[in-house]
């Protein structure tokens, strides 16, 4: 175990340098920050003295490793739209873009894992064929008009729910929740709805095949020959091997949540990570960009890691094969 731990940690690390690397090529060739933080008519001394301050007048290396050093403590510099620290920026936002994906997660795992399973036991039924058509559309239909037809529905045609904005939120330290307020729930329901359908569908897809697999196995085979209940196989044996693999495609579905939730935040103005880059994007703030990208790899690289540690938990084998590699 400490063998595998140590050489997942060693990938990420491998990973997020390369990372890094990537959002540091960002300073270098989209656009000049001191052109940016003095505008066209800075005179030479002034751009040298700022460039002097900035340390981009030192080698290539030199100015990675610095970079480095920063992000890996959460600084990034100044905004360049907004003057302010991109680590206090990201810091205001990140809340909303994790109850956002939280909530959108807790959607689609509590449908989408029932939904599969029903549509594996009962093939030809008639509930079964709603739900396959419902994941055709689900995995069909991108997310931004996904987002304009619930708009449509139920906030112009039903006016049930709030069409933009986050509502009311409790400050709680330096965090800021929607989730304890009336307000805060109106207005996650239609964006969490939007972000959840894809991962939904996939889910409840994957659970629907890797069931019918399990279900053909020997050890069902045998379960029955034993005259074990329905009940007890389908749920106690089958569904139990059946959420091994889902299991790894769920905790990278999470990640994705929250990296591309950038469609669905900018459909209903939701002020989280994802508006930020768009807004950072739109105005070239590249100091957002790379601290946006850094965040975004540091997430799907610790929820990779905790998969690949729960699944080694659960699944005995890879710990027999680690056993006999050693």
């Amino acid at each position: 175990m400490p063998a595998f731990v140590l050489r997942r940690l060693i990938q990420a690390l491998i990973v997020m340098v390369a990372v890094a690397f990537i959002a540091f090529l960002l300073f270098q060739y989209v656009g000049d920050p001191v052109i940016f933080l003095l505008g066209q008519e800075a005179t030479p001394e002034q751009t040298r003295a700022l460039r002097a301050d900035l340390g981009l007048d030192m080698p290539f290396f030199v100015q990675f490793g610095h970079f480095f050093a920063h992000a890996a403590q959460g600084e990034f510099g100044l905004s360049l739209r907004q003057g302010a620290k991109v680590s206090r920026l990201m810091a205001e936002r990140f809340p909303a873009t994790l109850e956002l994906a939280g909530v959108a997660a807790v959607l689609a795992l509590a449908l989408g894992i029932p939904m599969g399973v029903y549509a594996a036991l009962r093939r030809g039924s008639f509930l079964s064929q709603v739900f396959m058509t419902f994941s055709l559309l689900g995995v069909s239909l991108p997310t931004f008009l996904i987002g304009i037809l619930l708009i449509l529905v139920f906030s112009v045609g039903l006016g049930w729910f709030p069409s933009f904005g986050r509502g009311d939120t409790v400050q709680l330290g330096w965090w800021s929740t929607g989730l304890l307020t009336a307000s805060g729930w109106h207005h996650i329901i239609l964006p969490a709805a939007t972000l959840a359908i894809f991962q939904l569908t996939l889910i409840m897809r994957l659970v629907r095949a890797e069931m019918l697999e399990v279900l053909r196995t020997d050890y069902i085979k045998f379960a029955r020959a034993r005259g074990l209940s329905d009940r007890a196989i389908h749920f106690g044996h089958a569904l139990r091997n059946t959420l091994v693999p889902v299991m790894t495609i769920t905790g990278l579905q999470l990640g994705g949540l929250i990296a591309f939730s950038i469609i669905t935040e900018t459909v209903f103005q939701w002020p989280g990570l994802g508006l930020l880059f768009i807004q950072a994007v739109t105005f070239a703030d590249i100091p957002v960009m790379a601290a946006y990208l850094c965040l975004m790899a540091l997430i799907f690289v610790t929820i990779n890691l905790v998969v690949d540690l729960l699944y080694f938990a659960v699944d005995p084998r890879l710990r027999v094969s680690a056993t006999e590699a050693r």
